[in-house]
């Protein structure tokens, strides 16, 4: 997936990602529909906050464009221009893949 160029910027600690699709696995003929699916839980950075501010600039651990892991519940749902994106503090990303 491509980094976008999106015209939203999030404040503080807060990140803006985009989830990437799992590719549907199914097992057995069985097909789960979309309501019974987990909500992925891999996405792209695609811009960071200003950074905290308690008396120092605070330094994100993650970089656009990296893949990372992102809590289940975390964020918030933002819909623009018919995308989906999630902006969620940086506590809520759970790890950088690869």
């Amino acid at each position: 997936m491509a980094t976008n160029t999106v015209n939203i910027q999030p404040l503080g600690d807060r990140v803006l990602v985009k989830t990437i699709s799992v590719e549907e696995e199914v097992k057995g003929g069985i097909i789960i529909p979309d309501s019974a699916k987990e909500k992925p839980t891999t996405a792209e950075v695609l811009a960071l906050g200003t950074g905290k501010k308690d008396g120092e600039d605070y330094a994100f651990s993650v970089k656009v464009g990296d893949k990372v892991i992102i809590s289940k519940y975390g964020g918030t749902q933002v819909k623009y221009e018919d995308e989906e994106y999630t902006i969620l503090r940086e506590d809520d990303i759970l790890g950088i893949i690869g």
